[in-house]
């Protein structure tokens, strides 16, 4: 039995929603159309991964992925035609649409569960599943109740009542995609920041930043970047590419940088950084991790 509400654990934290207090760490009220957005670095506007769309800025490379890891994964990713607005789960657009420079071609769902730590999750899992690691597929509820994608698949489902979960076998063998994305739409449901920071490990110095670690803060509102790409010059400076999803459910995006638009859509990021700014939210204090 669990001593918290799971409804009201949800309710405290897992969603990106804007908070009302006027030092919300959430920034889409604080940029307006005057921002200077526009990247100064070259962007292959007819190229639909992130690694050939975006290259590394003059003077830099990208730093090389282990071909078939997360961080290829990321990297590689089929991006929508240049120009892409983000959407809602609904189909309508977001009003700030001058905060991203690309959309990962991948669909939101239908509801409104695909939101920030969901966005992470989502492609950690489909990495997963289109690598047939299916054994790693799991995640745990912010109550920290563990749902395997094993257990789903071979008929397992999750009951909530009140301030427990049970786990009870009510369905056959599905292993299906379709049914990978229901059980991914539980996942969505009942986990986000504060589970996702549990089930990853900090990172200590800036040098060991690769694609495919999260910036997260895990909290009331909390909130999910990740690294889409990293380059380096020969003195080993890094800059680095973030995405991330949001709230309401809606495209996982590519941000600019409107901070420094010299290196925009890069950003320059430290570990041992108070705070750290990004499009859509400030990070106090920074705290990265990895799968």
């Amino acid at each position: 039995m669990k001593q918290l509400s799971i409804l009201a654990i949800l309710f405290l934290f897992l969603s990106c929603e804007k908070s009302k207090d006027k030092n919300s760490p959430i920034l889409d009220e604080r940029l307006n159309g005057n921002i200077e957005t526009k990247s100064s670095n070259k962007i292959n506007e007819e190229k639909n991964t992130i690694k050939e769309r975006f290259p590394a800025p003059a003077g830099f490379e990208y730093v090389s992925e282990k071909p078939m890891s997360f961080g290829a994964y990321i990297e590689g990713f089929p991006l929508k035609k240049h120009g892409s607005p983000i959407l809602k789960y609904d189909g309508s657009e977001i009003a700030a649409q001058n905060l991203h420079e690309a959309v990962f071609d991948i669909d939101t769902g239908t509801k409104d569960l695909q939101q920030c730590a969901d966005a992470i999750i989502r492609l950690r899992a489909e990495y997963l599943f289109k690598n047939k690691m299916f054994d790693e597929i799991k995640f745990h509820f912010t109550s920290g109740d563990l749902m395997t994608w094993n257990d789903f698949k071979n008929g397992t489902r999750a009951f909530v009542n009140g301030n427990s979960v049970q786990f009870r076998k009510t369905a056959t063998l599905d292993d299906s995609y379709e049914n990978f994305r229901e059980y991914l739409n539980l996942i969505f449901n009942y986990a986000g920041t504060i589970s996702l920071n549990k089930e990853t490990r900090p990172i200590l110095k800036t040098s060991d930043l690769k694609s495919g670690d999260i910036l997260i803060n895990a909290g009331s509102p909390g909130h999910v970047v990740f690294i889409a790409g990293v380059s380096e010059n020969k003195k080993g400076e890094k800059l680095f590419l973030l995405a991330q999803g949001f709230t309401p459910a809606q495209s996982i995006h590519l941000l600019k940088n409107p901070f420094n638009p010299k290196i925009s859509p890069w950003y320059e990021l430290d570990v041992d950084s108070r705070e750290t700014k990004t499009a859509r939210y400030y990070f106090s204090p920074s705290n990265f991790r990895k799968f």
